[in-house]
């Protein structure tokens, strides 16, 4: 029986795999700094699964970055915080179980801010993780260790997490692939708050294929988890009634970002797609978006604030304090205004199958910045205004890929953003790897790392 492709790429043994993804790891990370912690059981795992064979596991000896906010069973999880410097939990997550049962090999935890906050993947436990493309530039964040970490070829495929636009931005920046599918289409049965909808797990691979392998692995509903839901089949219709939008009407957007969004979309209409201008109505978007993140982000974390104050980093404390005082009425009617923007985006999708847009609204900015408080000398009202090109999307509960795009002569790609109904992930990975096969779009390996590709 062929091994699956993600295998291929990868060695004979999943024994090979491994010592191949450990070696460039460890030979090559101190210049882009995507993992904080590396499995020191990887290669026995690998070698325990070459003695037993594929048996038909789809991610046979696949290895596999996992961000570091999710829990891995005997391996160092910090949640990028010094709080958590020696933490190792007993019980692998759901997500990590999966991947396992099907074969992948957990070769480290990928680096993230402290709690996934912060425009650049920093923490005090890890320097900021640059970018493989221009190691002066970010990886983006939150997910942008896992980004990072594909992108130079030391794995193939990693697990990631978004809220705002933590898989989709550093996509964008690294010139991955990065899924966030519909929330509940990959269950989190340990989450505190059981019915929230806003954060979700997320896929970042080199390829549309891949992530695919790894989404058709990791989803399907556990009961443990309220919202969690059972992946609709691919319907084999082709999505040919296409939308796209520099800013969804509302979205801070740089004017390089969406003069290179522009280009791809001319790519799309010379190879004949009809694009029709048009977003749903986003009005009020981001205050809704405001107003929910800092209560869940306050009700999840202000006991560590008050436990441990200032050993919180300066951007997870201003987030924490934005929730201070919201009364129930505003968060409330947060909740229902969110309601309304839902059902406008299904009744666009009555008229649309794909909406596209940037994924970021800003090309990749210094490794050590900072947070992002303007655009093109523009001042931002907050830190997250940023993400409005994303975080809208994460309201909706669609699901969305970021594909890359290479702009005629440029040395650093876009991330495309593709948005569909909610549910309908299989109808957009298929979208997705179709457009994946047009000239200007896909990933490209990188120079400064080329003898991983080769």
């Amino acid at each position: 029986m062929a091994q699956p492709e993600l295998y291929d790429a990868y060695g004979v043994t999943a024994t090979q795999a491994v010592t191949r993804a450990l070696h460039r790891i460890r030979t090559q990370d101190h210049r882009l700094h995507s993992f904080i912690t590396l499995s020191d059981s990887a290669l026995d795992e690998a070698r325990k699964l070459d003695a037993e064979g594929p048996h038909n596991r789809a991610l046979f000896g696949l290895p596999l970055g996992v961000k570091d906010l999710t829990d891995t069973a005997g391996l160092r999880t910090t949640y990028g915080s010094t709080i958590y410097r020696d933490h190792v939990p007993q019980h692998d997550d759901i997500l990590v179980a999966r991947a396992k049962a099907a074969g992948a090999v957990i070769v480290g935890k990928t680096n993230t801010p402290e709690f996934g906050f912060g425009a650049l993947c920093a923490n005090a436990l890890c320097p900021s993780t640059a970018n493989p493309y221009d190691l002066s530039l970010s990886s983006g964040g939150s997910s942008g260790g896992s980004a990072a970490a594909v992108a130079a070829g030391f794995v193939p495929a990693a697990i990631g997490s978004d809220f705002g636009g933590s898989v989709r931005t550093p996509a964008g920046f690294c010139g991955v692939v990065g899924f966030r599918p519909t929330p509940g289409m990959l269950p989190a049965p340990t989450r505190r708050l059981a019915w929230d909808t806003l954060a979700t797990a997320g896929i970042l691979a080199q390829t549309v294929a891949d992530a695919k392998r790894l989404f058709d692995v990791l989803a399907g509903p556990d009961q443990r988890d309220p919202v969690s839901l059972q992946p609709m089949p691919r319907t084999g219709a082709a999505l040919s009634r296409l939308a796209v939008s520099r800013d969804l009407g509302v979205a801070p957007m740089s004017m390089a970002m969406a003069a290179q969004f522009d280009a791809a979309c001319a790519t799309l209409r010379q190879r004949g797609d009809h694009l029709s201008a048009a977003h749903p109505d986003c009005s009020g978007a981001m205050d809704i978006f405001a107003t929910l993140r800092a209560a869940y982000i306050h009700s999840n974390l202000s006991p560590l604030l008050r436990q441990h104050g200032n050993a919180l980093a300066e951007t997870v404390r201003w987030n924490i304090a934005r929730g201070e005082g919201l009364t129930a009425a505003a968060f409330l009617q947060a909740e229902a205004d969110r309601s309304t923007l839902y059902r406008r985006f299904i009744t666009f999708f009555e008229k649309y199958d794909v909406l596209l847009t940037p994924a970021a609204s800003v090309p990749p900015f210094g490794v050590n910045s900072g947070e992002v408080t303007e655009i093109d000398g523009r001042q931002l009202g907050s830190l997250i205004d940023y993400l409005a090109i994303t975080s809208i999307v994460t309201l909706t509960g669609c699901p969305a890929l970021s594909l890359p795009y290479w702009p005629p002569g440029a040395v650093l790609p876009i991330g495309v953003q593709m948005i569909a109904a909610p549910r309908r992930d299989q109808d957009l990975l298929d979208f997705a790897a179709a457009l994946e096969r047009i000239d200007n779009f896909g990933f490209r390996p990188t120079p400064l790392f080329a003898e991983n590709f080769q």
